[in-house]
């Protein structure tokens, strides 16, 4: 084995705005609104680094003003480069004081680039005898590769590392030497640093003059041998690419010095580290930080196999007990709410152990008797339920916990005999069934669910923790350990300690010894007590308190019964539809195949690039190849090239077919609960910010629509029995609706009170003809932006949808402003009171919070101005429909009626109605649905019905 000294050198900027990248589409947010997503992907590579490796030596380089020598060059090196994020500006001290915290050297000169401190310290260890390791994704270090330097670039989002030495950089850029990647530079220019390289060079030709010319001087000497408007091109602009190899070559000689015994890496500052993570809210981080440096264990005893994406995460005890949806992984593979390492958790929070509490077992009659006389007497009472297992249709009781003052609680345990818990649970009918005591809860719809089993049914005013929290802060997590750990500072007992992790060896709760099931239970429901007081005024104080106990609230006992109801599944049909559709995969595997001349792995993109593109070589010589070097053969790029060759639209077609097979006509039958013989979605308030529900296990909102294999699917759900039909209740075009009514726009209103076609009165303004002379065409495209402006839809995007040119589209955009000129004075209404207020409103109150608003960074912000826009449309829409499940739910049960409500999809209803009261139900629903909330633009329903889903829909 070597022992030969590794140093690793960072490259601070490249790895954050990586991180930063990585969490675009879920941003890490904390409590106090900061968007962590930086620094956290910037200390996951940094970790990884250090687990996997376990380096001797270890700095970190950043960028300080950009490049002196350089901008003395050339005026507009990077001068096109977007502002830097506000995420990244505030990430930047955290990161450094981390970085001083664990003792690792940060390395910045003003007038310096990273690159150049890098290749500097780099060349001078390497004097030294040390392998060195540039950690960056920056492909430009590769000039900098020898047979002692490599580039390290990290794992990102389930691709492995690579490392990068003499031969791997040869293969890439194919050279003879790496130091040629300056010429390979020079010639085809960078655009993200605005190094204009070589006018008509791309990658391609780059490769071929060096393959015949070695150098850029070589090939600028030579150009007599060039042909045609090439060598005019390249004649005219040499001093261009002499300019632009000199831009691109990282400097050697910077004033920074590599130092042996400052570079070590050596134990943190624990306590510094404690603190900053405690300010960023890294819990797991900090579980992960004490794993690699822990307590106890000297650094080069770490176990250098111990890898986050082999490890299994850990979910916290309310994701276990209560299916809280918001289990995300960070960038290791770790789940973010993983307490398994509680000890290491007692420096940041408190814990049970070391704080005073008062939790009691309530067993015997009397015991009982006056635990309900005290729940009586209480205005408000937090309750919570210990249970069997996770699904709540065929989970058993195995215990009550209530707290009503902050440290003290009790636990009722139940039996396992069912008649037995019966009895009991009975008893506390009288406090389940007040009216006047406010119940609280995390995740109330579990318990409801739970105490439905028994026949008890909760009344009264509810709170669910959970949910109140979404409302104040939608961007972060919501589960109990997150809530209480963020803003009571105390960390609650992990239920792995009772039961232990997850696997064949994991316990039942009844297992688990009464003492300890008392301590945890209890804490639950003490914890949550306290969280809805922290709460309640937070509420009030955002403005979002009317639509908590408006509407979230009363949901959860509607979701609550429409999940436990469930929808009867057609299994018989989905079987025959799997034959079917093996026989329709099977014949489209042989075309494929008979068309590529050969049998393959269809599933294989390595292949496939193979077949496509090497063999059949459609799409000519430019295909994009993956990081690995195979080609990309994903959806966006099969579907561009569709119209070139038939094989791609087989497999595209095939693909399709494979998809639905495995993901809804083969999955859905495993679905069905064997008790009740019917499917049950799980509905989820606290996911999406704009309001809308999530459906999961299975998602039902995300089965295809809009292609005939597709619709398909929906036969396969029916109605109960043959006194059944359902019914499906569907709002049409609600958010065209709301955004005519909110921006006030006459004309599109009118359109709407005369129940005209909105896309084609659309096209008839737009296209300025007469409504009956409205072409398909044009009543399509008039569909197309009518749905689109509210995205922000661009003539670029326009012309991607449609078969309109980017001409036609831009003035296409332009006279739909002009007939809709309420519309742009709204959208611009709405971006003005974002950048002002920071967030922005539906007609029910619930915020979208836009902290990216007034970034200078235009992409950013872009991203943001389109959230100002269409977050309150879609939120109104889900506000609406959320209203109109509350009270047909309400009459449903009030009136006793034998029809459920049992699905909700976007915008659409679905019933199972007895056939007694088909004709009843339909103006009832009609009737609630369209007066769910008074716009100026009526709601408009249509209703259908069928022995199926696709029938009634």
């Amino acid at each position: 084995m070597s022992t030969q000294k590794r140093l690793f050198l960072l490259d601070a900027y490249a790895l954050i705005f990586r991180g930063y990248y990585a969490f675009i589409k879920n941003p890490r947010i904390n409590s106090k609104g900061m968007d962590t997503s930086a620094i956290m992907g910037f200390m996951n590579s940094l970790m990884d680094v250090i687990r996997r490796e376990k380096p001797d030596h270890l700095a970190v380089a950043f960028d300080k003003g950009g490049s002196d020598y350089r901008y003395e060059m050339y005026q507009e090196y990077k001068a096109h480069r977007d502002e830097t994020p506000e995420a990244i500006k505030i990430a930047v001290p955290y990161i450094q004081e981390l970085l001083k915290a664990m003792h690792i050297p940060i390395i910045e000169k003003a007038g310096f680039e990273a690159d150049d401190l890098i290749g500097t310290l780099a060349k001078q260890a390497e004097k030294e005898g040390y392998q060195v390791f540039m950690v960056t994704p920056d492909k430009d270090f590769a000039q900098l590769v020898s047979e002692n330097i490599f580039m390290y670039k990290p794992a990102r989002m389930g691709n492995d590392i690579e490392i990068w030495g003499i031969p791997e950089v040869l293969a890439k850029f194919e050279i003879e030497r790496p130091e040629q990647v300056i010429d390979f530079l020079g010639m085809m220019g960078d655009s993200a640093d605005n190094i204009p390289g070589l006018p008509g060079v791309g990658e391609k030709t780059a490769k071929k003059f060096l393959a015949e010319y070695g150098t850029l001087e070589n090939l600028l000497a030579n150009t007599h041998q060039l042909k045609g408007a090439m060598k005019e091109k390249i004649e005219a602009n040499k001093e261009l690419g002499i300019l632009s190899k000199k831009l691109a070559t990282i400097l050697l000689d910077c004033p920074v010095t590599f130092d042996a015994q400052d570079y070590e890496l050596s134990k943190p500052d624990v306590e510094k580290t404690d603190a900053l993570f405690q300010e960023l809210e890294f819990r797991q981080m900090k579980t992960q930080f004490d794993k690699l440096f822990g307590t106890g264990k000297e650094y080069d005893e770490i176990d250098g196999n111990e890898n986050g994406n082999e490890t299994n995460p850990i979910s916290s005890k309310k994701t276990a007990s209560k299916k809280t949806p918001e289990n995300q992984m960070d960038l290791f593979g770790f789940s973010d709410d993983d307490n398994s390492n509680e000890n290491e958790l007692n420096k940041f929070y408190q814990t049970l152990e070391d704080t005073p509490h008062f939790y009691q077992i309530i067993q015997g009659d009397f015991p009982v008797k006056l635990l309900l006389q005290n729940l009586l007497q209480q205005i408000s009472v937090c309750f919570d339920t210990e249970t069997t297992g996770i699904d709540a249709l065929n989970a058993e009781l195995v215990g009550l916990s209530f707290s009503w003052e902050k440290g003290k609680g009790f636990y009722v345990p139940f039996p396992e005999n069912q008649e037995e818990a019966q009895e009991l649970i009975e008893k506390f009918i009288p406090f389940f069934e007040n009216e006047t005591i406010e119940k609280i809860g995390q995740n109330m719809k579990y318990d409801l669910k739970i105490l439905s089993n028994y026949n008890i049914q909760v009344k009264g005013k509810l709170f669910d923790t959970m949910i109140a929290h979404y409302l104040i802060n939608p961007d972060m997590r919501h589960n109990m350990d997150i809530l209480s750990e963020t803003y009571l500072k105390y960390s609650p007992k992990s239920i792995e300690t009772l039961i232990g992790k997850k696997g064949k060896n994991q316990l039942s709760m009844r297992q688990v010894e009464l003492e300890a099931i008392k301590e945890y239970a209890t804490e639950d429901a003490d914890i949550t007590f306290q969280l809805a007081a922290h709460f309640q005024p937070i509420l009030e104080k955002v403005g979002t308190k009317k639509l908590f106990d408006d509407i979230e609230i009363p949901l959860v006992q509607v979701l609550a019964d429409m999940e436990k109801e469930g929808i009867n599944l057609d299994v018989d049909f989905l079987k025959k539809m799997s034959i079917d559709m093996q026989k329709e995969i099977d014949a489209f595997e042989q075309q494929i195949y008979e068309t590529a001349g050969e049998k393959f792995n269809l599933a294989s993109p390595k292949q496939l690039g193979d077949i496509l593109f090497d063999k059949l070589k459609i799409g000519g010589t430019k295909q994009k190849k993956t990081k690995t070097g195979q080609y990309a053969t994903g959806e966006e790029v099969l579907s561009y090239l569709a119209n070139e060759h038939q094989i791609v639209r087989d497999i595209l077609e095939w693909r399709q077919m494979v998809k639905l097979q495995s993901t809804y006509i083969d999955a859905l039958p495993n679905q069905v609960d064997k008790k009740t013989g019917r499917v049950h979605t799980d509905y989820m308030q606290t996911v999406a910010a704009t309001g809308r529900l999530s459906s999961n296990n299975p998602n039902l909102q995300n089965i295809p629509i809009r292609t005939e294999r597709g619709r398909q699917i929906r036969k396969a759900f029916i109605a109960r029995d043959k006194n059944y039909t359902l019914l499906s209740a569907d709002y049409s075009q609600i958010e065209l609706r709301i955004i005519a009514a909110l921006c006030g726009e006459e004309n599109m209103i009118k359109a709407f009170q005369n129940k005209e076609d909105i896309h084609k009165s659309t096209a008839a303004k737009v296209f300025n003809v007469p409504l009956e002379e409205v072409t398909k065409e044009q009543r399509s495209h008039a569909k197309t932006v009518n749905f689109g402006i509210i995205y922000g839809v661009s003539a670029f995007g326009l012309s991607n949808q449609t078969n309109l040119s980017r001409k036609e589209s831009a003035d296409l955009i332009e006279a739909y402003y002009k007939t809709y000129p309420r519309l742009k004075s709204f959208i611009q209404e709405q971006v003005d009171f974002a950048r002002e207020n920071g967030y922005v409103e539906t007609i029910s109150g619930r915020r979208r919070y836009l902290k990216d608003i007034n970034s200078a960074n235009a992409i950013v912000r872009g991203g943001a101005e389109r959230n100002a826009v269409n977050a309150p449309i879609q939120g109104s829409a889900a506000d609406i429909i959320k209203i109109a499940m509350i009270n047909i739910h309400k009459k449903l049960t009030d009136e006793n009626w034998q029809s459920k409500m049992l699905l909700q999809v976007h915008d659409e209803l679905v019933f199972d109605v007895h056939h007694s009261e088909l004709e009843k139900i339909q103006p009832m629903i009609k009737h609630e649905m369209e007066n769910a909330f008074k716009m100026a633009v009526p709601l408009d329903i249509e209703i259908g019905l069928g022995k199926n889903w696709l029938e009634a829909h």
